[in-house]
């Protein structure tokens, strides 16, 4: 279990469905790699299979970094199955998905729709932990469902049952992505678990993480959606909790990553119309980066072809007064 315990605070890629990929995660290491990744979530029921799109993320994984097996469902016997078949890989752990947010997801009782019953989460770990004994077991969840009135009750059970690293986002399942973090609950759990906890939400910025970890005394950070509009982020944490200046990003260096997050390795046989929309998903995080006035964005989501799409990425990332201008939230 030494694998979690490190001098330095940690950075861990959020697991994002649709996104962190073995692909994504090459594209994350060529900016940056943090500490460890987590793969999309394994669905678990009575019929399902290890996925092999998502089992390539650990198996043909050349990134130098830990992969987490994450799964999500709420099978007792099925979750221990799948456990035991992922346990077979090399991976660095298995984690247990209980904050997704999605309303398709949780009214299945299944990521963050747990966080309703913690009898049932205590007899998923104690399952769990009984499988998986030889690697870290982890859990990413959220602060709870509606409400709060659970938390406790479930950080108590996560330090029963031993559990090896708690990723934590400060917000609710019905929260979704909005609203306040609450990292002083985050700051709560860090006193009442035995384990590492990284912290989780709203992580956009080096200076923020600085901040979040200062203010919570988790073991790290787990950042998702603004590692996707900033792929240096993670570098650029690690230059601030060494003490050094973050290295600003030119609008010139965005640009060819959106080049990079063009080339997917199915963009041959993706029709165009599909591969645009697969692009815009990232822009969707990177246009706000880049202009604040959010004219880019709007104007980014009207496009309908490659070309419209790329003419207006180079109107606002490569015109010749922007050529050497940084980019103010990259940088700060």
């Amino acid at each position: 279990m030494s694998l979690l315990q490190k001098g330095i605070p940690l950075t861990a890629l959020a697991p994002m469905q649709d996104v962190t990929n073995l692909w994504f995660m090459k594209v994350i290491a060529h900016y940056g790699s943090p500490d460890y990744f987590f793969t999309e979530y394994f669905r678990v029921n009575e019929t399902s299979r290890l996925n092999p799109k998502i089992l390539a993320a650990i198996t043909e994984n050349d990134t130098g970094r830990p992969v987490f097996a994450q799964m999500i469902g709420e099978s007792v016997p099925d979750l221990a199955r799948t456990a035991k078949q992922l346990c077979k890989y090399n991976t660095a752990g298995i984690d247990l998905n209980m904050g997704c947010p999605a309303p398709r997801i949780y009214r299945k009782n299944v990521g963050g729709g747990l966080l309703r019953e913690p009898e049932k989460i205590e007899r998923i770990l104690a399952e769990l932990r009984f499988v998986v004994n030889d690697r870290p077991l982890t859990v990413k969840m959220r602060v709870g469902f509606e409400n709060t009135d659970n938390f406790y009750k479930i950080l108590d059970i996560i330090a029963r049952q031993n559990i090896d690293l708690l990723s934590l986002h400060g917000r609710t399942v019905k929260d979704m992505y909005h609203g306040v973090v609450k990292y002083d609950l985050i700051a709560e759990a860090v006193k009442r678990v035995d384990c590492p906890v990284l912290a989780n939400g709203n992580i956009n910025s080096a200076t923020t993480a600085i901040k979040v970890l200062s203010q919570t005394g988790a073991a790290g950070v787990m950042v998702g959606r603004w590692a996707i509009g900033n792929p240096w982020l993670f570098d650029q944490i690690r230059q601030a909790l060494a003490g050094q200046p973050i290295i600003p990003v030119s609008l010139v260096k965005v640009r060819n990553y959106i080049d990079c997050l063009w080339q997917t390795p199915t963009a041959s046989t993706m029709p165009e119309r599909a591969r645009v929309g697969y692009l815009k998903m990232f822009l969707n995080y990177i246009a706000l980066s880049v202009d604040t006035d959010g004219n880019f964005l709007r104007m980014m989501r009207q496009a309908q072809t490659e070309v419209e799409l790329f003419t207006i990425c180079d109107r606002f990332l490569l015109a010749e007064t922007k050529t050497l201008a940084l980019v103010p939230s990259l940088s700060g």
